[in-house]
């Protein structure tokens, strides 16, 4: 006898959204779809479901996914829309939004009291990788609810558990902030050089085949190298991330020094009008403090006539 496919309610259809919906309708899955902004539905209305409420999405759902942009969206849109009081017993949350590892244990016991299961599941890869279906996903939750994610899990990426609920957000902390201080580092790194008078492009070229070499220099330090900062993952996204990341940090007593930087940075060039620029936009905070841009030189004092 065929196991029957799991109906999913999918929440929030945004740049990870569309292409991770995209995925799972080409596997096969029914699924209902709902977004604030009702017209990024519409490329996948002749193949699902658009609900006009969150309640109204999850009803008759097997599977919620959410994917939005901070906790207070995913309150909002899990809790404070009547969503949550309309999930019917049995049914299983999946939120693959960036939240707080708090707010992932509280809405992990609000559903245990509809009698429903919950695993946090925050990914990496960018739109890219929910294009490909190469997203690394971070789950946190009971074996039994994760086992549950499984099959969505393999259509959208690879995933791993970590541990209980709230420990996938914590992954994924843990990710931010090796991407965030990376994305600085390449950015100093890539300046220095071409300030200096080297070839950017031939120092990342030199660079991946070494000890520095990483998939930001890859992506991201070619992103520098051609000022190609539309967004993949917004500056914004990354901010909200790095604050995250030093909540939780004071929360458990520690002291992130290149963490704080990172964000100080980013805040600025949030506050300078890049919020909607591409993470690797980092470097357009690093040039505008130093009034340097990269791929120019420094001026070349002339040496006198020798005596």
């Amino acid at each position: 006898m065929t196991k029957e496919v799991p109906q999913i309610a999918f929440l929030g259809i945004g740049l990870m959204g569309a292409p991770m919906t995209r995925n799972l309708l080409d596997a096969g899955f029914p699924m209902t779809l709902w977004n604030r902004t009702a017209s990024k539905c519409a490329p996948f209305a002749s193949e699902a479901t658009v609900a006009d409420t969150p309640a109204d999405a999850v009803r008759t759902a097997d599977v919620v996914i959410t994917m939005l942009e901070n906790s207070d969206v995913v309150e909002q849109v899990l809790v404070a829309s009547g969503a949550m009081e309309a999930i019917k017993p049995g049914a299983l949350i999946i939120d693959m939004s960036s939240v707080q590892p708090s707010v992932a244990r509280r809405h992990a016991a609000l559903a245990a009291e509809k009698g429903a299961g919950y695993v946090d599941a925050p990914v990496s890869g960018g739109t890219l990788g929910a294009q490909e279906a190469r997203l690394s996903i971070m789950a946190g939750g009971s074996e039994e609810n994760v086992s549950r994610a499984r099959p969505v899990f393999e259509v959208l990426g690879k995933c791993t558990r970590i541990g209980p609920v709230g420990a996938g957000q914590l992954a994924k902390l843990a990710n931010q902030a090796i991407v965030g201080i990376t994305i600085g580092a390449v950015s100093e790194a890539l300046l220095l050089a071409a300030r200096g008078g080297a070839d950017p492009a031939a120092v990342r070229e030199a660079l991946m085949g070494g000890f520095a070499g990483s998939r930001i220099l890859e992506l991201h330090g070619q992103r520098m190298i051609d000022r190609d900062f539309a967004p993949g993952a917004p500056a914004r996204i990354q901010l909200k991330d790095m604050r995250m990341i030093l909540d939780e940090a004071r929360a458990e007593g520690l002291t992130l020094p290149l963490a704080q930087q990172v964000h100080n940075e980013y805040l600025s060039l949030v506050a300078n009008g890049h919020s909607d620029s591409d993470h690797s936009g980092l470097l357009l905070e690093l040039e505008h403090i130093n009034g340097a841009r990269l791929g120019e030189s420094a001026p070349r004092l002339k040496s006198g006539p020798k005596e």
